[in-house]
């Protein structure tokens, strides 16, 4: 196990190098200049001069490039904002806590609604049940989260007062978020646990368990869900990234003080370290939870714990006899 997280881990680094070069390369062509957006347009040419050789873009390109991975492989060094001059890693560990906090949430929400909804909608097939969960899961799966997000605010702050439309200052100013990043994981993760419940209770062993007499609960539970958990697994896991990622669109509509927020006037303000930064942390997160998706396989199915302790031996055996 400790090798193949080993090589998991290995595999990051050309990812994330890949993510850095395409970003970066994004901003060096994106229209726009990025010393005017700090100095204003009214500017002399010595004092734009000066300001392009103290933000390093009087540099070529290759230059740049290389002097910022260097600063990110050598000192964790992410860069300083052009908009404060601060240090962008400082400004993402104060704004990351809420992203994390907010996505966390969010994805709890659907876990706890989303997998329930799954098993009843496949434990009694073709019923009302059935078909409302069926409804429901593909009318909030192809909803937009900012349309939702629109709607909330005009129902539940605009008309109702119940909940205030931005912030985070108040537990009521979580609850708007929470949900428009909730729904759409809820009915994605039901369907794909209908789908996988289905398979797997039309089993031989789920009949023989019902033929030696054990009870519809223990079987759906304890049997049939258990085996049905690698797909539904790695679509949490899918929908754990689109929501730490996704949630750029929905902390600007709320004008909540997150992640997203931050990269929001980053890209509004042409701050090209934070960019790079906000999106580097992101594709990290993001790799480090495809990797865990892949170790909880391990522990859900043994089946894939064996096939990771025995990997490398069972390659060996073979080419052994194959010589």
């Amino acid at each position: 196990m400790l090798k193949f997280i080993f090589k998991r881990v290995l595999l990051f680094f050309p990812v994330l190098f890949g993510v850095l070069l395409i970003v970066f390369t994004i901003n060096y062509l994106t229209p726009g200049d990025p010393v005017v957006a700090v100095i204003g347009i009214d500017y002399t040419q010595e004092q734009y001069d000066a300001m392009e050789a103290q933000l390093g873009l009087d540099k070529p390109y290759l230059v740049q490039f290389f002097d910022y991975v260097k600063g990110v492989v050598t000192k964790f060094d992410l860069g300083t904002s052009y908009t404060n001059q601060r240090p962008v890693s400082e400004q993402i560990l104060e704004r990351m806590p809420l992203t994390l906090e907010l996505g966390t949430i969010g994805i709890v929400i659907a876990i706890i609604l989303g997998i329930p909804f799954g098993i009843i909608s496949a434990t009694k097939q073709y019923s009302l049940v059935d078909y409302s969960v069926t409804i429901f899961s593909l009318f909030f799966a192809s909803m937009p989260n900012f349309w939702l997000a629109l709607m909330l605010i005009i129902i539940f702050s605009l008309k109702l007062g119940w909940f205030p439309a931005t912030g985070a200052a108040t537990w009521k100013g979580w609850i708007l978020p929470c949900i428009t990043l909730g729904l759409a994981p809820i009915s994605t993760i039901a369907r794909q646990t209908r789908s996988s419940m289905l398979e797997v209770i039309r089993q031989d062993y789920i009949t023989t368990a019902r033929a030696k007499g054990q009870t519809e609960h223990r079987i759906i539970w304890k049997h049939a869900l258990g085996n049905a958990m690698i797909p539904i697994i790695t679509v949490v896991g899918f929908m754990v990234s689109t929501i730490v990622g996704g949630s750029v669109i929905i902390e600007n509509i709320f004008n909540f003080p997150g992640l997203g927020a931050l990269m929001m006037t980053a890209v509004t303000n042409k701050d090209y370290p934070m960019i790079q930064g906000t999106v580097l942390v992101i594709s990290v997160f993001v790799c480090f939870i495809n990797l865990l998706v892949d170790i909880i396989y391990g522990f859900v199915d043994p089946r894939i714990k064996a096939q990771y302790l025995s990997g490398g031996k069972t390659r060996k055996k073979s080419k052994g006899k194959a010589g």
